[in-house]
């Protein structure tokens, strides 16, 4: 199987198991920003990490798969590509419980900075609000149902990412930066 198949070179994409629409859709911009947010993640996962949060970002890794695979599918449940549910959602809440246990609670702000690591998973937080904000959109637009479990779970992700960051930045011995009011 070829990876060019030519048949987007008109600006047009084929949703999962329905119609072609133009690559700057609402529900291609929000799968795609989700795409991008895994591919961050990737990237982090490239730094040294301790292997439980290089094991959560995996499984993050493959729920925002299956996000995209639910967003490219205009009918979810016809498709069998709505994956993501309460389940994750809790799983994602008692991580990010279990990972706050294990620092100072915060004080004031702090900048998105510290190791490589850190600062690449603050990187995709910063992304992963942009997809949150897409999926919303594509929610309020769609003619189609877009589950709001999609957006809770993009919404918990964010709050993961900016936890696991700090967490990395202790396990390096790097402290928050706080924010000074200019």
């Amino acid at each position: 199987m070829k990876i060019y198949t030519k048949t987007g070179d008109d600006g047009e994409t084929g949703l999962f198991a329905g119609p072609r629409v133009s690559k700057d859709d609402a529900r291609i911009e929000a799968y795609g920003t989700v795409d991008e947010l895994n591919a961050f993640l990737g990237a982090a996962r490239s730094e040294a990490l301790p292997a439980e949060i290089d094991s959560v970002l995996e499984r993050l890794q493959h729920g925002l798969f299956a996000i995209g695979a639910e967003l490219a599918s205009p009918d979810p449940i016809l498709a069998k590509t709505k994956m993501i549910g309460s389940d994750e959602i809790a799983w994602l809440e008692v991580t990010i419980d279990q990972s706050e246990a294990e620092l100072e609670p915060l004080k004031q702000f702090i900048l998105p900075a510290g190791t490589r690591a850190a600062s690449a998973l603050h990187v995709a937080r910063g992304v992963c609000r942009r997809a949150e904000r897409r999926v919303v959109t594509l929610r309020r637009i769609s003619h189609t149902p877009v589950s709001g479990e999609v957006v809770q779970y993009l919404n918990r992700v964010g709050d993961l990412l900016f936890v696991l960051a700090r967490r990395v930045n202790v396990w390096s011995g790097e402290p928050d930066h706080p924010w000074v009011k200019p």
